[in-house]
């Protein structure tokens, strides 16, 4: 079990890099305390598994240090970090049984044989094997291959980090919420710094306590899930987070008052004042659609609606405010003549971006 901090660390496949468009991970300073479970999210290609595979020793940095609780590990290989990692497929021994593969790491260490014996039946017992543990490992699924290799990486109680690089990218739909349920529950009582990769905000979300959302190589905002979507530090969280995503319309601001859509389109009123945004930047308008309900026209900001679809619990609207794409919630017992609406927004929970990044507001809440 180790915290680990991250000192300066990028990253370059290139030779030379010469500027941050050089860098596959941009520069990142953090330090992941020990016992944490984290979340590394965000699209294919924006440098997530560039830094899990740093942590595992599988990539050194071009830039910066990497220690496992204050001590150097940066040019240490894999199998000198003490660390456990369960790839995106199964890693497992087919020839074996689903109990000796799992006891296979703790035999390489020397572990007796009854401490082996309990340890392999609590994890297959947390992942749901216990009733295929003597069954040969080539004769299963591949969700249960996959199985094998979560438990492989859970049985160890010694690790200084278990990662986990897209781990349920094989596993049936309905299995994964149990799964994903499983590891939380193995985190909290093992004690275990664990790192998970994923593109899937719903795994990061409900696996993770904090979750480190990146794009384009660099980190935008490292946060607790309910952080990460009331108050998200940058557009591209927003737009990131949440089915369907926080809106980001274009503004120009005058304190209080965001006007969308130029001289003809809309006033909206804030709770903050700006009085001194950046000149030149790009100015937007971030609302999630959870604090925008629709209502009858005449009433809040007027918009025209596209279409609605009804989601079963929730009705999402499509709309267009002063001829920008939007969605909003369909209040229960809203009825609507024509495309004509009003739209009802909280000020409390409008955010003002500049260039992307979130800007601290004046007064209000």
């Amino acid at each position: 079990m180790a915290s680990i901090t991250l000192d300066h660390l990028a990253h370059a496949y290139r030779p030379n890099p010469q500027g941050p468009q050089d860098y596959a991970l941009k520069e990142i300073n953090h330090v992941w305390r020990q016992g944490g479970a984290y979340a590394l999210l965000g699209p294919s290609g924006c440098g997530k598994t560039t830094l899990l595979n740093i942590i595992s020793g599988l990539v050194i940095p071009t830039n910066g240090r990497i220690l496992f609780d204050g001590r150097d590990v940066t040019h240490l290989p894999t199998e000198a970090r003490n660390i456990a990692q369960v790839f995106q497929f199964p890693v497992v021994y087919d020839t074996m049984t689903v109990r000796q593969n799992l006891a296979f790491p703790l035999k390489n260490r020397g572990v007796p044989r009854e401490d082996i014996d309990r340890r392999v039946e609590e994890i297959a017992g947390r992942l749901d094997m216990s009733a295929v543990l003597d069954r040969k490992a080539q004769n299963l699924t591949a969700d249960a291959k996959q199985k094998i290799s979560l438990g492989r990486g859970l049985v160890r109680s010694d690790v200084a980090a278990i990662l986990f690089d897209e781990p349920l990218t094989v596993i049936d739909p309905h299995l994964k919420w149990q799964l994903r349920s499983s590891l939380k529950e193995l985190h909290r009582s093992l004690d275990l710094t664990m790192i998970y990769v994923t593109h899937d905000q719903t795994e990061a979300l409900t696996f993770a306590d904090t979750v480190v959302v990146m794009h384009d190589g660099a980190v935008v905002q490292t946060g607790t899930p309910e952080e990460l979507f009331v108050r998200p530090a940058h557009t591209f969280v927003g737009h990131f987070i949440g089915s369907p995503g926080m809106n980001v319309l274009p503004a120009s601001v005058e304190g209080r008052t965001a006007h969308v859509g130029g001289a003809g389109g809309v006033a909206i009123q804030l709770a903050r004042g700006y009085s001194a945004l950046p000149a030149g930047a790009r100015i937007e308008l971030g609302v999630r659609p959870e604090f925008a309900q629709l209502a009858p026209a005449g009433a809040g900001v007027p918009v025209v609606v596209k279409r609605i679809d009804d989601l079963g619990r929730t009705r999402i609207a499509r709309i267009e405010i002063a001829g920008h794409p939007a969605s909003a919630l369909v209040p229960e017992g809203v009825h609507l003549n024509g495309d004509q609406a009003g739209l009802m927004l909280d000020p409390q929970q409008i955010h003002i971006y500049a260039d992307g990044a979130l800007v601290a507001g004046q007064g209000g809440a």
